[in-house]
This record gives C-alpha cells, sequence and structure tokens, in this order.
C-alpha cells in the first residue's frame, strides 16, 4: 500500500470493506493464530472497554448471541463480565452453527450463566449486547429480532451496544439489508473501521464508534490495498500546511480567482471572498456582479475586483464577457460556481475559455450544475487536460455522473475521479474526498457545518489555500491538501463558539489557519 501523508496510515485510521477485513483475518489465522485464541481476545478486549464504563452494567446485561464467530465473540464478552461480579444473561435467537461458538455456550452454562428461553423484555433497563451478525452478514435478519431491538432502543430505558456492525446494517454499503436494522448506542468495531459505518446512512443505526485494538501489525496494515482513511477531530495535532519564507511577497503567496454570485445571489460572492481571505493568500481578486462590487471595500477592502458579471434577465450572471478579459496565466488557482445561476447558452461560450486554464480549476454549485446541463455534460472534465477539483452536494454529483453506481458513496467517489481524472469533495455529513486511488472520509464532524452559506465559504478558503499550496510547491498539489482543507473549515465550524453562521465561521477559519502555522513553526 503507497504511503499516505495525512494521516498516518494506522488501525485507527485505514478503512476496509468486509471481504479484505475477512481477509486480515485468515492471514492471522495462517500465520498461526487460532480462531478460539483471536475469539478470546476480541471479547476480552471488548469486555475491558464494557468494565470501563460500570455505569452501563449495573442494571445487568443481555447478550444475544448470533450463530456464528460474532456470537463467540458475545460468548466471551458474557463469561468476562459474569465473572467480574455482574449479572448476565444470554439468548440465541438462532440455532448455533460454529463450533466454538456452540462449545462457548456450553462453559457459558456451566458456569450458571442463565440461558433465555423466550426473547428478553424490551422494557427492561438491562444493557443489551447485540452479537448476532457482525462483520460476515450478507443479508435481511428476521424482522421480529430488529424490531425487538428497536423497542428497547426507543424506550430509552437500558442502552445498546452492537459488536462491529450493528445486525441488518450492511457493512460495506451502511444501508439495512432490508427497511431496518438493530439502532446501537454504542457500535464497538473490531480491528478496523468498517466502510459501511462511516455512511451517511448508517447513521441512525451506529452511534457513537469506538475501535477494538486486536494488535494488527503494521506489516499487516501494509499489504492490504486499502487506500481509504477516517478523518476525526483529533487529527487536527498532527495537520500541516506550507509555511512560507517570511521575505515572500504577496505575489508568492497564492494567487487566486473566484468568479462568484449573481444579482439574484449576491451573498455567496461575500461568503466566498471570506473564505479565500481566512486562507491568507497573498492576493485575493474576484470577478463579481456590479451590485457587490459597488459596497464589497467597505466590508472586504482586501480583495481586488478584477471584472464584473452582468446579468441575464432572470438574475443569473453571465461569465463569458468577463473572462474574456482576464489573463489566467497570472493565477495559481481558479473558484467558479457560487451563486452565479444557471445560464446555459453562457456556459457554452465560456467552455473553451474555462478548458484551457492551466492551473487548477475549482467548480462547485451552478457551476456543477451548468456543466450538467451543458452539451458536454460530465465530458468536460475528459476534455479538460489540467487540474481540476469539484465540490458537489449529493444531488449535485448524481445529475453530473446519474449512470455511475457502486456499494457506497467512497467507492462512488473514488469510481468517478478515476474515470475522469478529477479531485472530488462530495459533501455530506460524513464529507468524502477521493481521487483515483486514495479517499478521506470525513466522521464525527460538527453538524452545524451543514447550512446555508458554508459551502460558499468553503469554496473560496479552498481556492485561497490550494494558490498558497501550489506557490509553495510549484504548481504541484495532491489530493491530500483538498481533505486537509474540508477539514479545517468543519474543525473551525466546531471551535467558533460565538456562533454557527458563515461569516463567524470566516472569522474562526481565519484564527485557524494562524493557530496551524503558529504550531509548526515552534
Amino acid at each position: 500500500m503507497k504511503e499516505i501523508g495525512w494521516p498516518t496510515t494506522d488501525s485507527k485510521h485505514l478503512v476496509v470493506n468486509s471481504k479484505q477485513m475477512l481477509e486480515l483475518e485468515h492471514e492471522m489465522f495462517s500465520n498461526g493464530m487460532s480462531q478460539e485464541a483471536l475469539i478470546e481476545k476480541v471479547g476480552i478486549q471488548i469486555s475491558k472497554w464494557l468494565l470501563k464504563r460500570k455505569s452501563l452494567l449495573k442494571e445487568g446485561i443481555v447478550v444475544f448471541i448470533g450463530p456464528g464467530h460474532n456470537g463467540g465473540d458475545g460468548a466471551v464478552i458474557a463469561k468476562e463480565l459474569f465473572l467480574n461480579g455482574y449479572q448476565v444473561k444470554f439468548w440465541c435467537p438462532f440455532p448455533l452453527k460454529k463450533t466454538i461458538t456452540i462449545n462457548y455456550v456450553k462453559y457459558l452454562t456451566s458456569l450458571g450463566v442463565e440461558k433465555l428461553v423466550d426473547p428478553p423484555n424490551a422494557e427492561g433497563k438491562d444493557l443489551w449486547i447485540d452479537a448476532v451478525f457482525g462483520n460476515s452478514q450478507k443479508r435481511k435478519v428476521d424482522h421480529q429480532l430488529i424490531e425487538l431491538f428497536i423497542s428497547k432502543f426507543d424506550n430509552n430505558l437500558g442502552e445498546v451496544v452492537s459488536i462491529d456492525v450493528p445486525t441488518g446494517l450492511c457493512p460495506n454499503s451502511g444501508e439495512p439489508f432490508s427497511k431496518n436494522a438493530v439502532k446501537a448506542n454504542y457500535t464497538l468495531v473490531v480491528g478496523l473501521n468498517k466502510i459501511g459505518l462511516l455512511q451517511d446512512t448508517a447513521l441512525p443505526y451506529v452511534g457513537a464508534l469506538h475501535l477494538i485494538d486486536i494488535g494488527i501489525s503494521r506489516d499487516q496494515l501494509c499489504k492490504l490495498k486499502s487506500k481509504i482513511l477516517k478523518i476525526t477531530y483529533q487529527d487536527f495535532k498532527t495537520i500541516n500546511l506550507p509555511v512560507l519564507p517570511t521575505n515572500t511577497s504577496k505575489y508568492k503567496r497564492g494567487r487566486t480567482l473566484l468568479i462568484v454570485g449573481s444579482e439574484k445571489y449576491p451573498g455567496a460572492a461575500h461568503l466566498a471572498i471570506k473564505g479565500a481571505l481566512s486562507s491568507g493568500a497573498g492576493f485575493v481578486s474576484a470577478i463579481i456582479p456590479d451590485l457587490v462590487a459597488k459596497s464589497i471595500w467597505q466590508v472586504e477592502p482586501e480583495v481586488v475586483v478584477k471584472g464584473r458579471l452582468i446579468s441575464d434577465t432572470n438574475g443569473n450572471s453571465i461569465l463569458f464577457d468577463a473572462l474574456m478579459n482576464i489573463n489566467f496565466a497570472y493565477y495559481d488557482s481558479i473558484v467558479i460556481g457560487p451563486g452565479i445561476g444557471l445560464n446555459n447558452e453562457d456556459w457554452e461560450k465560456s467552455t473553451h475559455t474555462l478548458l484551457s486554464f492551466e492551473g487548477l480549476l475549482i467548480l462547485d454549485a451552478d457551476a456543477l450544475n451548468r456543466i450538467s446541463k451543458s452539451n458536454l455534460g460530465s465530458k468536460f472534465f475528459l476534455e479538460r487536460k489540467y487540474e481540476t477539483w469539484i465540490t458537489p452536494h449529493n444531488e449535485e454529483f448524481m445529475r453530473l455522473f446519474p449512470n455511475i453506481d457502486c456499494s457506497n458513496r467512497v467507492e462512488l467517489a473514488m469510481k468517478v475521479a478515476k474515470d475522469f481524472n478529477i479531485s472530488i469533495l462530495l459533501k455530506g455529513a460524513n464529507s468524502i474526498i477521493a481521487n483515483k486511488d486514495r479517499a478521506w472520509q470525513l466522521f464525527g464532524t460538527d453538524a452545524e457545518s451543514a447550512r446555508a452559506g458554508l459551502g460558499d465559504l468553503l469554496s473560496g478558503f479552498i481556492g485561497g489555500c490550494s494558490s498558497i499550496d501550489l506557490s509553495y510547491s510549484g504548481n504541484n498539489i495532491q489530493t491530500e491538501s483538498l481533505a486537509k482543507f474540508a477539514f479545517l473549515h468543519s474543525f473551525a465550524s466546531s471551535e467558533c463558539n460565538k456562533g454557527s453562521t458563515a461569516s463567524l465561521i470566516g472569522v474562526a477559519l481565519s484564527k485557524l489557519m494562524r493557530k496551524t502555522k503558529a504550531r509548526q513553526l515552534s
């Protein structure tokens, strides 16, 4: 596996699908670890996690033991909790199949752990542990079992912990196999992050995710073909950004051009400019509607107005005339899209100019909507021979690429990035950043970052930050940088104590950039 710079490629960050995890386990078995030893290790590690949270255990525990090895994990957990003095019961909703699990259940009964004949009462205050199917599940589960767990969850009297993957949830897509899946308060993920658990569709089911370390070695991780990494706010402390020499002039500290806003959406221009300025780029310029240009000096006097966008009869911006007067060779990056509105004829006239820009072209919002309605459609990206980044939300993405299908959004983004030779920020609750062979997925991010205007702020911020990177690296930029920019934007939302509006988060972003670079210099 080719090394990724940020974050570190380790078990905490690496993301795999169910097949990859099973292959890793089989390799461990071929290297001498027995299945019994692995099940015992998993069960003990999970028990240690639970024993540190005594409030979960004080009302007793019911372990749901499945027919396979996940059920074996559950049996070990039941044994460990029982031996530590807790009131433990277990129930087997399906006939046991694996010999290891059958033997563990026999041992449980020999210890005196109560085996339930009937389903447990969903109105009790006890903790339920879902150890039914885990990572190996491939099809829908008996709906009565799912409904029993959901009743428990909805009663909110005692919590639900799922082992590895909530029962009924696909570990690869993050979607229920049928209409529903177990809703857990906690999912204890064994070994490595499962890709399905990080998807937006899985959020109603997984609760808080906690990774259970089972001692996978660095050599084993390096053999995996997975190139997907999970990013959380804990990774802020390891993020590094380019720090230019103190004697570098403003014109060599990043030059970005924003083509944003319209009479219909003037606020988008203001927010994109605010985002670019918060990046610390040396030279931020803009082509904006006359309505915005007349007042911009009062709120963002640092920005240089390079042109004015006229509007059509519907208030949408016309780009073509303004583009004809710009020396594009001067800019490291160009941002087009936030608030420009739709005008298909104008886009067709402007296409040749945008295809020929040799710097980084960042396309967002209405630029993407214009492409989806254009004659070229998504072939625009194939025609363009230079670095291109797009930042769609899910609906914009599907309008651009309606015929591409994968099991989850990460694989979808990576396939499109490969097929069209672009880098993608696919926005969502757990945003995804991808190129043709790598992906980063944000997880546990601030819900307040999904608000009107913050996408415009983000576009400008990416434009400014990328221009700095390009100045620093000599016109060479990696998709990892896009992952960092998206991460910092979300992190600033979580750190903004004064509120969650785009304007306030823009101020927080500026402070965060200074804080990050100051840490690097200290």
